[in-house]
């Protein structure tokens, strides 16, 4: 079977994409054959805005119903490859959002929120980020987790620090994921994870998906596809073909702004990081690109069934793991 058949069979899921939302970015998830994705709805956002922004991609959901819908189980990613649209999976970057209240989890999972990074850079009432000495995950943290775990939220940990992220792996009784990071093997970068860390997720049931942010790739703004899967494989011989998958962190159409929002502690306190410039790997600078990355894949010698797996099929798995259905 030729790339672009695989690509087209192929269930194509993407584990994070943070862009721009509206009717040109749906249009391009169409055209790279994406059947759906975890569009972040919070990042710094307390309860109210985090509710404002779900309600936003409600409407925008609905006036584009001819090219997305709303995903919240697995059944529904099924029928949104069977209708040719991208289904549109809403999680959080930051547990922020749930504020002090346990109640919260299951409000926000009735709203459609499937997926919930503990932290996002920094402390929070859960636990602690990447960019701070790590305290590890607090007393509420853990009833946190629980919580999620009742009511079917994947726990996400991309951006969580290293003592907070084991110990939010032990304490978890469902599959955990780094849904977008990269190998600390290939570059050295705080948002990186270790080859012990990335083993420790896989022994514990967890996931990994892969991200192609250029700032964390070997080679910056100038890699190309060929680098983003060389970072898979470097991520797949460390935990299998059962346990990886896809996300990019895609950021299309955000203006320099939003990256100032992104890069500061809480949106607006001291600067956590700068990324610089940000191109996208050369040959899938769009997510309408994303049919290269079956060929890449192909090409570097990952079998059908692999690739399969790793675009999309494992976080099917994962997700039903998680999510019950």
């Amino acid at each position: 079977m030729n790339s672009t058949q695989l690509h087209n069979d192929a269930i194509v899921i993407d584990g994070l994409v943070i862009a721009k939302w509206d009717r040109e970015l749906f249009e391009d998830m169409r055209r790279g054959g994406l059947t759906a994705a975890n569009c972040t709805v919070s990042v710094w956002e307390g309860f109210q805005n985090t509710v404002n922004n779900i309600s936003d991609m409600n409407r925008l959901i609905d006036d584009n119903s001819d090219l997305v819908m709303k995903v919240t189980c697995t059944d529904d990613i099924r029928r949104a490859k069977e209708l040719g649209k991208t289904g549109v999976m809403m999680g959080f970057q930051n547990a922020h959002a749930y504020e002090d209240q346990l109640g919260y989890v299951q409000v926000f999972k009735d709203l459609g929120i499937g997926i919930v990074q503990m932290c996002y850079n920094t402390q929070n009432l859960v636990g602690t980020g990447c960019y701070e000495r790590d305290g590890g995950l607090s007393g509420f943290g853990h009833e946190i987790v629980a919580e999620m775990n009742r009511v079917g939220v994947m726990c996400d940990l991309s951006h969580v620090g290293a003592k907070t992220s084991e110990e939010v792996i032990l304490a978890s009784k469902k599959p955990v994921c780094y849904s977008h990071c990269l190998p600390s093997g290939l570059k050295d970068h705080p948002r990186n994870k270790s080859d012990q860390e990335l083993k420790f997720i896989a022994d514990h049931g967890g996931f990994v998906g892969v991200t192609m942010f250029a700032p964390f790739l070997k080679n910056g703004i100038h890699s190309s596809i060929e680098d983003y899967v060389e970072a898979i494989e470097y991520i797949y011989n460390l935990v299998g073909e059962d346990q990886i998958g896809i996300g990019t962190d895609f950021t299309q159409g955000q203006d320099q702004a939003f990256f100032e929002w992104l890069t500061h502690d809480k949106g607006y306190a001291r600067r956590l990081t700068r990324f610089g410039e940000i191109i996208n790997p050369e040959g899938i600078r769009t997510l309408g690109e994303f049919p290269n990355l079956t060929d890449a894949l192909l090409r570097r010698g990952f079998s059908e069934r692999q690739v399969c797996k790793i675009m999309g099929g494992n976080w099917v798995r994962v997700l039903a793991d998680v999510w019950g259905e």
